[in-house]
């Protein structure tokens, strides 16, 4: 089943749903201090993450205040990161896995009121009620396209207005920046993410299709279906560096590249919401600050700009939602917190944390200033969300219209890949591999037909002679032509010794950089479940100057390794390593019952 089929089939459910970011419960909650409500109603608070440390200090200050009494008792709030999108598909199903996704929400929080419109419509078809009425805006951040300032003043920035149409003239010219007189700086690259996962992806996705059209409102599907309108994104796409699940990705990955005086070659430009940027110029780019981390702003500030043809806003509506488990003390609870959050002195702490005040009496300043690359006047035109129906048809479109892409899979058949991971349902117990192959057979939906996919597998005595640490199954060739095949040899995979994991790294990653194909995000993912058990290739060292040197050497052949830690014993922090000097990003599924949504994350980047 295709990724879009699978998002008919499933009320459109996957659009926001990070497998890194699987969702807070009690453990959690308990850490926090807020597991425990007393005799007080609870009221679980279900937010996208990108806001959850604020909401939790709200609620923090809220719970045992004067604001927190009821009538009849007393209100206790419990907040909770859930991703957008994934937060969707759960309500649209019911909320169906309370011990693994976390608690039923009596509110909910999304980036975006788009979800509770998507979330209504889909309910709508399946005859049933709203459960999302509308809301105000609790906070509001515009999504922007961040550039490195030198590149941004290249196109006249801060004068000259900037948007798609040009981003669109740099992709397809063959100078690339040369053509305004930098070709130092290579081609035109882009950073997008996965519309089916990211708010931020979504919504740059509609503001490009509104500005092939020339409209800011009233988006159609027979707008969609224009020659001219598929030729602009299709344009558009050509120029992006890979996909992914987060803006979290481009913007470590920029961090890192800014700290080695790279910041240039990565990416020219990345679609990401405006309190991202600011976070970023601060010096915070995964906008999480640890206890005792000590902030340090880029060399090459990140400018926002506002696309001139229009952009959206993320508007963080507060939803107390009309289900069926919420009670009428739980909904009068909820309200009083909403009260609380909506005052200015609370307002205040939004602004703080980079975002726009939703409470219109709070003005705006710090930190949305010119010095952290922000323009308060900015955007001079909002675009309208459109309809539902044509949301659908735009990521049904996406998926014909976008970036294909080169793959290799490589996973690990070692041993300890035999080792048990839980039973199923019906009590019939499954190894580590049984749970990674039934993940990787599954992803190869989401690939489309052109699309190129090749399967390795790696570990120590494989092959005729036992004398081999990789083996070929596949080659890498249109999945469209094959993915049967890939399937069948996914499925037939066996464990057999030990993990050969930095040999097949650096094997895998030269043979994607020599029969590299400018067209296409070349890639390669990488599964393990131990650490490197190679006698005769003990050099990690070797194995990163190697993957840094080729990808500083040939910035126009960028190859980029996507691990996968499984398991307890997978050696993440070398992965993380390998991830990052080629300027990819590592996923976690150190719970190997998690590696069906963690697959699906990693093939979102392409």
């Amino acid at each position: 089943m295709r990724r879009i089929q699978l998002l008919a089939a499933l009320m459109v459910c996957a659009l926001l749903a990070s497998a890194c970011n699987v969702g807070l419960g009690g453990d959690d909650q308990a850490q926090r201090g807020l597991d425990d409500p007393g005799d007080c109603i609870p009221v679980e608070v279900a937010v996208s993450s990108e806001k959850i440390d604020l909401i939790t200090d709200l609620a923090r200050e809220f719970n045992g205040s004067d604001e927190a009494q009821l009538d009849d008792g007393c209100a206790f709030v419990r907040p909770y990161s859930k991703a957008s999108g994934l937060a969707m598909s759960l309500l649209a199903e019911g909320w169906p896995d309370e011990e693994r996704e976390g608690p039923r929400p009596v509110v909910w929080s999304p980036a975006a009121s788009s979800w509770g419109a998507i979330l209504n419509q889909l309910r709508a078809d399946e005859g049933e009620p709203p459960m999302a009425p509308e809301s105000d805006p609790f906070m509001l951040t515009p999504l922007v396209l961040a550039m490195p300032e030198p590149m941004a003043e290249a196109l006249g920035w801060p004068d000259t207005p900037i948007g798609y149409a040009e981003v669109l003239e740099l992709s397809l010219d063959p100078q690339g920046w040369g053509s305004v007189g930098h070709p130092e700086w290579g081609p035109f690259r882009l950073g997008k993410t996965n519309p089916n996962y990211s708010t931020s992806g979504l919504s740059a996705l509609i503001a490009q299709y509104y500005a092939a059209t020339g409209k800011v409102r009233d988006l159609s599907t027979e707008d969609l279906a224009r020659p001219e309108v598929v030729e602009f994104s299709e344009g558009v796409e050509s120029a992006v560096v890979h996909y992914g699940d987060t803006t979290l990705t481009f913007l470590n990955n920029f961090a890192r590249n800014d700290a080695r005086g790279t910041a240039l070659t990565y990416a020219s430009a990345v679609a990401v919401e405006e309190v991202s940027l600011v976070n970023y110029n601060r010096g915070n780019p995964d906008g999480v600050l640890e206890p005792g981390e000590q902030l340090e702003p880029p060399r090459v500030p990140l400018v926002a700009v506002y696309p001139k043809e229009g952009t959206l806003f993320s508007d963080n509506p507060f939803i107390i939602l009309d289900a069926d488990w919420v009670s009428d003390e739980q909904r009068a609870a909820a309200a009083q917190f909403e009260d609380y959050v909506m005052r200015p002195e609370n307002q205040e702490r939004v602004l703080e944390f980079g975002f726009r005040p939703g409470n219109p009496e709070v003005a705006l300043g710090e930190p949305l200033t010119p010095e952290l690359g922000v323009d308060v006047d900015q955007p001079q035109t909002t675009l309208a969300v459109p309809d539902p129906p044509v949301m659908v048809e735009v990521l049904r479109r996406w998926e014909e219209q976008r970036k294909d892409a080169r793959v290799l899979l490589a996973i690990d058949v070692s041993g300890s890949m035999g080792d048990p991971a839980g039973t199923t349902d019906d009590g019939r117990r499954v190894t580590k591999l049984d749970l990674a192959v039934q993940a990787a057979a599954e992803s190869l939906a989401q690939f489309k037909d052109t699309d190129e996919v090749g399967l390795r597998i790696f570990s120590t005595e494989l092959g005729p002679n036992q004398d081999a640490d990789y083996l070929d199954l596949v080659p890498i060739a249109p999945i469209g032509e094959q993915r049967d095949e890939l399937r069948e040899r996914i499925e037939s995979l066996v464990p057999v010794a030990g993990t050969p994991l930095y040999t097949v790294t650096r094997a895998s990653y030269e043979a994607l950089l020599t029969d590299y194909d400018p067209e296409k995000i070349n890639a390669v993912v990488v599964l393990s479940d131990g650490r490197n058990e190679d006698p005769r290739n003990d050099d990690l060292e070797g194995l990163l100057a190697a993957l840094t040197e080729g990808s500083e050497g040939q910035q126009t052949r960028p190859v980029r390794i996507f691990p996968i830690a499984y398991g307890d014993d997978a050696d993440l922090a070398v992965l993380r390593r390998v991830a990052e000097a080629t300027d990819a990003a590592a996923y976690d599924s150190s719970d190997p019952t998690a590696i069906n949504r963690v697959f699906d994350a990693v093939i979102s980047n392409f």
